[in-house]
């Protein structure tokens, strides 16, 4: 059995895709341009905010540096997740309760900062469940780079072979890979490529059906 299981949050825990890539078309709507769910998917899921502001700043060619565009984001976040809730991913809770019933360690490894992270868990009662949390700031660099799932590790106080990754998304596949943690993939918006489902333990339809790989 694992010692830890590593969650990733934003489309595998929570369902926060849609709102995220709303929340990015708000941004470039005040420059008068808009992207597509498509064009979402394939190039901004999984990674960091920094990440995904510089490369919407060089794509549409934003008058603003990445510092003002994260700022501006933390702003949308923080009025949005402040009157709406987000639900959980089918199969988090059992997933979760197995674990905690089994003294598996859970893990937070997050593309997200800490204060936004919080105020989505938060409400949903879970923050107490986890051993550990790490955010992207916490890393030199981001998915799909291993850091943020090595220091995971760490904080677990388990060697990588030891901990499972629960991912959604090809950056965080490739990330977990890296870090040499066996990594399973439920898909949110985008189905993995044939690449990261070579590099996956499993591809599973919702979290409850992780549990026998633990």
């Amino acid at each position: 059995m694992k010692k830890a299981v590593i969650f990733d949050m934003d489309g595998l825990l929570v369902d926060t895709e849609p709102i995220t890539y709303g929340l990015d078309n708000r941004l470039l709507g005040r420059f008068g341009c808009s992207f597509s769910m498509e064009d979402y998917t394939a190039v901004y899921v999984g990674r960091s905010r920094p990440d995904n502001m510089a490369a919407l700043i060089e794509t549409y060619h934003l008058p603003i540096t990445v510092p003002q565009a994260c700022a501006l984001m933390d702003g949308f976040s923080r009025e949005y997740y402040r009157t709406h809730r987000v639900p959980l991913k089918p199969g988090a809770e059992k997933l979760m309760d197995y674990l905690d019933e089994h003294g598996v360690r859970i893990m937070l490894a997050t593309s997200s900062q800490g204060e936004r992270a919080r105020s989505i868990l938060e409400p949903l009662g879970i923050m107490d469940r986890f051993y550990g949390l790490t955010f992207a700031s916490e890393v030199e660099h981001g998915k799909p780079h291993p850091d943020i799932f090595l220091k995971a590790a760490e904080k677990a106080g388990a060697q990588p072979s030891a901990c499972l990754v629960l991912e959604d998304s090809e950056a965080g596949i490739r990330a977990a890979s890296a870090a040499g943690i066996d990594v399973i993939c439920v898909p949110d918006l985008k189905q993995p490529s044939e690449e990261c489902r070579r590099l996956a333990l499993a591809v599973l339809p919702d979290l409850e059906k992780a549990i026998p790989y633990i």
